[in-house]
């Protein structure tokens, strides 16, 4: 991969981030000051960002939480911000999340509660319901994780299981007025399914919890699904009328973000192709689809003439086969490596919008038709990392990781590839 290359698709990876910049997204949704106290909450892994954001747009006195991941915290003057483990909720996160709920006690109508929402607050807010116990909410995300299942099953699942989810924190503050501005990394933009909808009541009940476990096969703990079975209610209804004042916007989503990153590209002189920004499925899957589209282009000039940048966004989903390092950007990449080995005037790069992908600390990775042959060189194996889970230990071998560190926001999975 040429360095030209290479600082193009960086480029288009900055301009999607900035096409997400909290302070520029917020300053349209500011909602009118109320006659009483103005209570800010929030989780996510961008969710301090916001806030600190939301503390330099705001003329007057704010009090309230922020939840973020270890790591990801920003200062902020009024809002306390506090750190919790992602993507598996910890005593830290048990604990924020008693501090989020203790922040909405004792509200009127005439206060304001304003609910700053990213990716990554459904871990963050920990919070099982009556009869299970931390160690359960372990071990349903530990499970949901490993199966696969479309970011909307799970959460169809985590919303039945929780005492904040679907529309639980929102019932907390009233009868309080609640603005939820929200930061989407969902495929499609539903604002109920962004860390599982804390702050939007939804009508997805316990029976489409059950239909997810059925439909994708998932194993769940017994204590677990003996709540769904017995639970005594499910999330509040979105008709109630304590949520008629409630408003709920998303501020910054993908498919702006793959815009931005199209000008980015088109001002290169490479025009741009969207394939989508809700693209969904087995990441390594997802990379042969994509794979297959760019070696038509290189051979065909179909369906795209080069040179062209094509983009995608979304949220892939890793079934967990091993116990190798890496997250779902990394696999998509390597899976997509291996397709294109060989392949010339291919140059990609997938990485996670938050800029950490999985549990590790890169964003992503690069790859073209020589990563393959090089990574052999290196002694590395690479579809038998792939197997085992274990892109990142294969991009780390030659140094192809993509590193910017937390970059504020998420708006999910970031896909360039470029053909020449």
């Amino acid at each position: 991969m040429t360095e030209a290359d290479r600082a193009l698709l960086i480029r288009c990876f900055e301009a999607a981030i900035a096409a997400a910049d909290p302070k520029a997204a917020l300053a349209a949704h500011l909602p009118e000051k109320p006659k009483g106290r103005t209570v800010v909450i929030g989780a996510g892994k961008g969710a301090a960002q916001v806030a600190q954001a939301f503390e330099d747009l705001w003329d007057g006195p704010l009090e309230g939480v922020i939840v973020t991941r270890y790591g990801y915290a920003a200062p902020c003057k009024q809002l306390k911000v506090l750190e919790a483990a992602h993507p598996v909720p910890d005593e830290a996160g048990l604990a924020a999340t008693r501090e989020v709920l203790a922040a909405l006690e004792g509200l009127t109508e005439d206060d304001l509660v304003v609910a700053l929402v990213t990716g990554g607050g459904s871990a963050l807010l920990a919070a099982p319901p009556e009869g299970l116990e931390l160690a359960d909410e372990v071990a349903l995300n530990e499970a949901l994780l490993a199966s696969g299942a479309p970011i909307g099953a799970m959460n169809a699942i985590r919303k039945q299981v929780s005492r904040v989810k679907g529309g639980r924190l929102a019932a907390a503050a009233a009868p309080a007025r609640m603005v939820s501005l929200i930061v989407s990394d969902v495929p499609g933009d539903d604002p109920g399914e962004v860390a599982s909808g804390p702050t939007v009541p939804t009508t997805v009940g316990r029976a489409a919890a059950m239909q997810a476990i059925r439909d994708y096969d998932i194993t769940l703990p017994e204590r677990i699904m003996a709540h769904l079975r017995e639970a005594p209610e499910d999330a509040p209804d979105p008709a109630e009328p304590r949520f008629a004042r409630n408003s709920v916007t998303v501020i910054a989503s993908a498919a702006r973000s793959l815009e931005a990153a199209a000008e980015v590209a088109e001002a290169a002189g490479v025009p741009s192709a969207i394939l989508s920004d809700a693209i969904e499925g087995e990441a390594r899957e997802v990379a042969k689809v994509h794979a297959a589209i760019a070696r038509e282009v290189q051979a065909k000039d179909r369906p795209f003439a080069k040179p062209v940048m094509i983009l995608s966004g979304g949220e892939t989903t890793v079934t967990l086969r091993g116990k190798g390092r890496g997250g779902r950007n990394s696999e998509f990449l390597l899976s997509l490596a291996l397709e294109i080995e060989g392949v010339a005037g291919i140059a990609a790069l997938a990485a996670d919008t938050d800029g950490i992908d999985g549990s590790e600390d890169n964003a992503g990775a690069f790859a073209d038709g020589e990563t393959v042959a090089t990574m052999r060189a290196a002694g590395i194996d690479p579809s038998a990392l792939l197997l085992g889970n274990d892109a990142y230990t294969a991009f780390e071998a030659v140094e192809a990781l993509f590193e910017p560190g937390p970059t504020g926001t998420n708006v999910n999975d970031f896909r360039a590839i470029l053909l020449r």
